[in-house]
């Protein structure tokens, strides 16, 4: 009888709480913003690079992602166009750099080349194994999920990961990939 008195009171609880919840008067949140100044979707002619994996979410990834290699990618996400004011771009952020988002990359590099003070487009992936270099030629493979910015170049490298791409890395490590000397101002 006891254990049935508290469940019942529990549930009861927990109804009322729901209730309160729901009566309460809803304050509209604050606009969420993503930090893409401009954001394109669009996917048109075929492309040389994978297009986005999910257009509908080009420009909402967080911007703060580190450059990493890993080697292998699992999805190319967006490419990124980097502006700086320090080089010509418009000063839209209190001389902070700012970016543009786009599903494909001819279109990110088409807007790099008519628009002054960006970088060429670096893409955003995802992967969920990678390996992880901490010293030159010790290879570690790892699991999990991270996203980060590559050069574009990379993903024509046999980069995408399959099935067994790990352990025929670490059976026949490739090199080093170069890193491109400092681009940021066009």
């Amino acid at each position: 009888m006891r254990s049935k008195f508290i469940s019942f009171s529990v549930i009861a609880g927990l109804l009322i709480a729901i209730y309160i919840m729901e009566r309460r008067p809803s304050t509209p949140s604050a606009p969420s913003f993503g930090p893409a100044v401009q954001v394109d979707r669009l996917l048109s002619a075929p492309s040389e690079y994978p297009t986005a994996s999910d257009p509908k979410l080009v420009g909402t990834y967080n911007p703060n992602t580190y450059s990493g290699a890993g080697y292998f990618y699992d999805e190319a996400l967006e490419y990124r166009v980097w502006m700086h004011p320090e080089c010509g771009a418009a000063d839209i952020r209190d001389g902070d750099d700012y970016y543009a988002a786009f599903a494909q990359y001819e279109r990110a590099a088409e807007f790099a080349e008519k628009t002054k003070g960006t970088e060429m487009p670096l893409v955003l992936v995802r992967q969920r194994e990678w390996i992880t270099e901490p010293s030159a030629g010790r290879y570690i493979p790892e699991r999990g999920e991270r996203i980060t910015e590559w050069q574009v170049k990379w993903l024509l490298e046999g980069s995408h990961r399959e099935a067994n791409s790990i352990l025929e890395f670490l059976k026949h490590p490739r090199p080093a990939r170069e890193e491109p000397e400092d681009e940021t101002c066009r």
